[in-house]
């Protein structure tokens, strides 16, 4: 680390005010500041210094990341050789999963940081870091056979005018891969939905296997829109069904809510009021005896585990910059995005997916809840005021 540190330092003049590479002095930094904390420090006014940069703290949660994405790309493998009557290795299912995810991943990251660059070299300005979470979260959102095309045309839409409209990262009002996966769905549905997009249909360099273009596997979701309530399995929990690439396991987004809880990233109460939010709404509609409606006889738990409500409630809910940020106002933000979830998925059996609107319609009102909890707190103080 020393020998780079060394070589950094010796090429870094060319990349300063004057310097022959000067043009590069966004990307040169973006790198530099990745690969090492960064030695300034501030020279005016009162300043609190972390140990931890937000570079750091984006690294953290694509490590949370990384047990949701890696059992997705096994599942991929595994829904595959079980759609062909199949058996396959270990190895040979996740081959086939890691060749099928890793085109996306680099097309999102070549798209969205490619954006990054150019706009923080055109303002004269650091690479923000935001979109290293971004990056990967929007391949973990998507069907395993949506095109990359789609996928480039989506993450361009949504970090221009999602994130760098409103000034970059930490100025968006919508959690920029969520609006990714509604760019998707409004403008391509038919990559998005339905029951032959769950399901990688063609072999990779001579893994999986060739399956037929009629070929459909609806998910657990899909099939309670259709009006038939999917009997619970440990395979739900485990998330050996067809879904989107990352949103399967709830095993595995545990271990990342974990790591975000022990690291202290994530809020745990806006975590919690999600799930408590979204059984006690799953549990309204059991009690209700709505009949015809498969989506409200599924046990409330059931709800929890389908889709991408787990995925939702530890990544997407949590996002610290379009979340709420008041203490009471994180309780209240997480359970109306659980309680909304379970309507949009009961109430509207043509999008049985409804985390994603939830968030995205209380990432609107976020703003609005810290306002009224703020002022709630002022009002009590003024009124302790006057009675002194």
């Amino acid at each position: 680390m020393n020998a780079l540190r060394k070589y950094l330092d010796k090429i870094k003049p060319n990349f300063e005010e004057g310097g022959k590479l000067h043009a590069f002095r966004s990307v040169f930094d973006g790198f530099e500041t990745f690969l090492f904390v960064p030695n300034t420090t501030s020279k005016s006014g009162v300043n609190v210094h972390d140990a931890i940069d937000s570079k750091r703290i984006m690294i953290f949660v694509v490590i949370a990341l990384l047990p949701a994405l890696l059992f997705g790309m096994y599942n991929i493998g595994y829904q595959n050789y079980a759609a062909a009557g199949v058996d396959g290795t270990f190895w040979e299912m996740f081959g086939f999963g890691l060749l099928a995810v890793l085109p996306k991943i680099i097309v999102s990251y070549v798209v969205g940081l490619g954006i990054e660059f150019i706009v923080a070299q055109w303002k004269h300005e650091e690479i923000q870091e935001g979109y290293l979470v971004t990056g990967i979260l929007v391949p973990m959102i998507v069907p395993v056979d949506c095109p990359l095309w789609i996928i480039a045309i989506a993450c361009a839409f949504a970090v221009i005018f999602a994130k760098e409209i409103f000034g970059g990262t930490g100025m968006n009002i919508f959690n920029v891969a969520l609006i990714t996966r509604a760019f998707l769905f409004f403008a391509y549905p038919t990559a998005m939905s339905g029951d032959a997009c769950w399901v990688a249909k063609e072999s990779i360099c001579g893994l999986g296997n060739d399956l037929p273009d009629t070929f459909t596997m609806a998910t657990p979701l899909g099939e309670a829109a259709t009006g038939t309530v999917p009997a619970f399995s440990c395979d739900q929990v485990i998330g050996l069904i067809p879904g989107s690439i990352g949103e399967t396991s709830v095993i595995a987004i545990a271990i990342g809510a974990v790591i975000l809880l022990w690291t202290g990233i994530a809020s745990w109460k806006t975590m919690f009021s999600v799930f408590v939010g979204g059984a006690l709404m799953a549990w309204i509609f059991n009690a209700s005896g709505m009949e015809g409606n498969a989506g409200a006889t599924m046990p409330w738990y059931q709800h929890l585990v389908l889709g991408g409500f787990c995925f939702g409630a530890v990544f997407m809910a949590t996002d610290p910059v379009t979340s709420a940020r008041t203490e009471t106002g994180k309780y209240i933000y997480g359970f109306l995005i659980g309680a909304m979830a379970i309507i949009i998925r009961v109430l509207n059996p043509g999008y049985p997916e409804g985390m994603m609107l939830a968030i995205l319609l209380m990432n609107l009102f976020a703003p609005l809840i810290d306002y009224y909890v703020i002022q709630s707190n002022i009002d009590k103080r003024a009124k302790r005021a006057i009675k002194k």
